[in-house]
């Protein structure tokens, strides 16, 4: 969903929710107390997915890249509504790092498409988490002549 507000809708299954979540002591996280809000809210757990009205919604514990990628988030409004939206080489990096081919694809819409994508920033980001490489290797219309300042 974030994708669509720099670049062409694409179909999609369900709707991805990062959370930032406390780690135990053991060092597990439990996402038990948001399905079970979830629930108590009307929605009917579906696999690893709970449906709130008409959505299939994911919620994905955040770490590393996803962190980051939260805590550099944008405010915004959709209907009306006060949200957050993660910046387009967020976006990238996180698809990149998933790796799916779907993921690939999408990276080279925004390349294509998103006229506020910094390639540079992308580039500073996939260094720091290791993935640049996976980038231009993977990633159909990756610029290949760019000098990268990382």
């Amino acid at each position: 969903m974030g994708a669509s507000y720099y670049i062409e809708p694409g179909a999609t299954e369900d709707l991805d929710v990062f959370v930032v979540l406390p780690t135990s002591p053991n060092g597990f996280i439990s996402m038990e107390p948001i399905y079970r809000a979830l629930v108590d809210l009307g929605g009917v757990v579906v696999g690893v997915h709970v449906r709130v009205g008409g959505w299939l919604i994911q919620i994905l514990p955040a770490h590393d890249l996803v962190e980051e990628a939260l805590n550099n988030a944008r405010d915004t409004h959709f209907e009306d509504v006060p949200t957050r939206v993660l910046s387009p080489e967020y976006l990238c990096a996180i698809c990149i790092q998933t790796g799916r081919p779907k993921d690939f694809l999408r990276v080279a819409m925004f390349l294509e498409q998103a006229e506020t994508l910094d390639i540079q920033v992308l580039a500073t980001i996939l260094t720091r988490y290791g993935l640049l490489e996976k980038a231009k290797t993977s990633v159909p219309g990756w610029p290949k002549d760019t000098k990268w300042t990382t």
